[in-house]
């Protein structure tokens, strides 16, 4: 119960946070455009990044779609990374590069903690044998 309930709050929070995000990409509102700008991104990567946020938030949260989570968990992941290196490449004091790093944390911890709904039917079978193979190995040690 406690994994479900991690997983909940984790993916809540990172998709409430990524959905502003996004938002602010879309409508070039708040300092999602000069960020851009000042990393040396034309105004239109904004747009691209804001769909792109959007959708992944749309897969995280919609029931089933294991495959999709996947691909939106990937692009998490260059989204954020790539924000933390842009950030470092242009001179950032911190706290700026630290903040893609905290978000992707934070993704990282909803996926490791989903549930096996939410994973492709391949995961199910390899945390099985995972299981499997640990019980097995605790016996031998017993």
């Amino acid at each position: 119960m406690k994994k479900h309930t991690g997983y909940w709050v984790t993916v809540a929070l990172f998709s409430a946070v990524y959905t502003f995000s996004a938002i602010m990409d879309l409508t070039g509102v708040g300092p999602a455009k000069e960020t851009l700008a000042h990393l040396g991104y034309p105004a239109y990567v904004g747009t691209i990044l804001g769909l792109w946020k959007a959708g992944a938030v749309v897969a995280l949260l919609a029931p089933r779609l294991g495959r999709l989570k996947e691909w939106a968990y990937a692009g998490i992941v260059f989204d954020l990374t790539g924000g933390f290196i842009s950030h470092l490449a242009s001179g950032d004091p911190l706290p700026k590069p630290i903040i893609p790093l905290v978000m992707l944390a934070l993704a990282m911890t909803s996926y490791v903690l989903r549930p096996a709904a939410r994973k492709l039917a391949d995961d199910e079978h390899a945390d099985a044998e995972r299981r499997h193979r640990d019980r097995d190995l605790a016996g031998h040690h017993a």
